[in-house]
């Protein structure tokens, strides 16, 4: 057996399009296309308003915050719910009081096809 970690401590800070509180850790880059992430956003934190490089699956494991794609409206987002955003599209996402996501981005993600919409 071998242990690994993937905590805020081993992770990146990201500051680009005026990011705040942002923290990435890398967990696995699968056959070329698809990576996997854990982010953590600190209380305040945001994840600024940009375009997806490729689809994008942001899974809430802990917390709450909110999301938004092109309209200015934020939507809430807690534990247990995903927001998908298609390659290209522009969004934000931000929390109040903190928040852990998964990120998953790949040119074949589509949790449509396995996950109930909210």
């Amino acid at each position: 057996m071998k242990l690994f970690r993937f905590d805020p401590e081993v992770g990146r800070n990201i500051g680009s399009y005026q990011s705040s509180g942002f923290v990435v850790s890398r967990i696995v880059h699968l056959f070329e296309e698809v990576v996997i992430h854990c982010a953590y956003l600190e209380a305040g934190g945001v994840i600024g308003f940009h375009p997806a490089a490729s689809p994008q699956l942001f899974l809430v494991v802990q917390g709450e915050g909110w999301v938004r794609g092109v309209a200015p409206e934020k939507v809430r987002i807690q534990a247990g719910q995903a927001a998908y955003w298609d390659r290209g599209e522009w969004h934000e996402s931000g929390t109040e009081t903190g928040l852990t996501v998964i990120l998953i981005e790949g040119s074949d993600v589509d949790p449509a096809k396995l996950m109930p919409p909210v």
